[in-house]
């Protein structure tokens, strides 16, 4: 039995929405979905899954924007991200506004993460970390037994996530991936945001922003 996930590039931003399973039940869940519902729930139907919740790193428009309708039309939990990212959930009508996306319908989490909780689809655990930085409620979902990472905008191939935005931090941001996303190990693929896979243990010897920390 083992994690599976399908990474689905979703909205003008191409934001990388990951669906997440247990191989085992065929659970699933949808972490970041910032739109294009139908397309996403195409492909749940497609691989056959039962989609059960809604895991949020973090609640900028082009990771959180579709999260209100989904969770409305099927009943989700939606689990995530940590409270201080509760004015960003707050401003997601602006949001869509300024960036051009469709409105966003509000929400409010049914369960706010903190460091250390864990999150379960199927057979499947993955711990939670806060990672502040990029946004001040940002949280990452670590499986031990996949090696897989799922991050957000804290870190990408060859970069790391703005830091300017209200409530960013750079020296935070840093601070989280040092002290919170190294000690998971170099051999641990990270999905980000945005962009293709890369691997803590790369990041470390060659992204520019954080090498040899």
């Amino acid at each position: 039995m083992s994690l599976r996930y399908q990474t689905i590039p979703v909205t003008a931003f191409q934001q990388n929405c990951s669906l997440v399973w247990c191989d085992e039940t065929l659970d699933a869940a949808l972490i970041d979905p910032g739109g294009e519902i139908t397309k996403l729930l195409a492909e749940v139907q497609r691989l056959g899954l039962h989609l059960k919740a809604i895991w949020l790193t973090h609640a900028h428009i082009d990771h959180a924007g579709g999260t209100g309708q989904l969770a409305r039309e099927l009943g989700l939990p939606v689990i995530g991200p940590h409270p201080g990212d509760q004015f960003w959930i707050d401003g997601l009508p602006q949001q869509s506004q300024m960036f051009g996306f469709p409105p966003a319908e509000p929400f409010a989490p049914t369960q706010w993460l903190h460091d250390g909780d864990h999150v379960r689809i199927g057979k499947q655990e993955l711990q939670v970390r806060h990672c502040p930085g990029h946004t001040p409620g940002h949280v990452v979902f670590f499986s031990a037994a996949a090696k897989r990472a799922f991050v957000g905008d804290v870190l990408f191939a060859g970069g790391v996530g703005r830091s300017d935005f209200p409530g960013g931090n750079h020296n935070e941001l840093i601070h989280s991936i040092t002290q919170r996303l190294w000690p998971m190990g170099d051999d641990t693929v990270f999905i980000p945001g945005h962009g293709p896979e890369s691997s803590f243990g790369v990041e470390r010897r060659s992204n520019p922003y954080v090498r040899g920390t």
